[in-house]
């Protein structure tokens, strides 16, 4: 297995960044939703936020290093039946779901840091507050964290959907280009 992406293949560094962000982004949104229908006397109404803040700040590390991954490693070429429209949606969709992802991030921190407050990074560290406006902070940044997520979401499936539309339809190795790293050599 490679480490780096080929022309044709991702490599291990990608596949795994890919996966775990995966995982990461769907548990963080049940958990999101779960929190939301707690009430101040549920247990887990005061240990959940720490859990998600420190996984959200977890997904945006991992975020910024996938941006850099993605720019120093070669682009995977289309495969030979991908139709232009189809490769057009597909970066217009990879736009959006990378968009939203640092949408989510964002506000995430403004949320959390409203009242200048630091975010415990699984108690190792903390990320202090560059911006603290109260109540009128938490309020906008929190509508923007619920509609990025569910936009997040809506086109994750979308991105899933058309992974398995070219796996079971089409025919072709889109969908395993993202399980294995070596599907086609060089």
């Amino acid at each position: 297995m490679k480490l780096r992406n080929t022309q044709h293949n991702f490599g291990i560094i990608a596949l795994l960044l890919h996966w775990v962000m995966a995982l990461l982004i769907i548990g963080l949104f049940v958990l999101g939703k779960y929190m939301m229908s707690l009430d101040y006397y549920d247990s887990f109404y005061h240990i959940g936020p720490w859990w998600h803040k420190s996984f959200g700040l977890l997904i945006a590390v991992l975020l910024v290093f996938r941006i850099v991954w993605k720019i120093a490693n070669p682009k995977l070429l289309p495969l030979e039946n991908h139709k232009p429209y189809e490769i057009n949606l597909a970066k217009l969709v990879q736009t959006v779901l990378y968009l939203s992802l640092i949408v989510c991030c964002l506000s995430g921190v403004l949320i959390s840091t409203a009242e200048d407050a630091a975010i415990s990074f699984f108690d190792w560290f903390e990320v202090p507050a560059f911006i603290s406006r109260g109540k009128e902070q938490v309020d906008m940044a929190g509508n923007v964290h619920y509609y990025a997520t569910y936009l997040l979401i809506l086109f994750a499936a979308i991105h899933m959907l058309a992974a398995l539309k070219h796996h079971f339809l089409d025919k072709d190795l889109t969908l395993m280009r993202i399980f294995r790293s070596n599907i086609q050599e060089d």
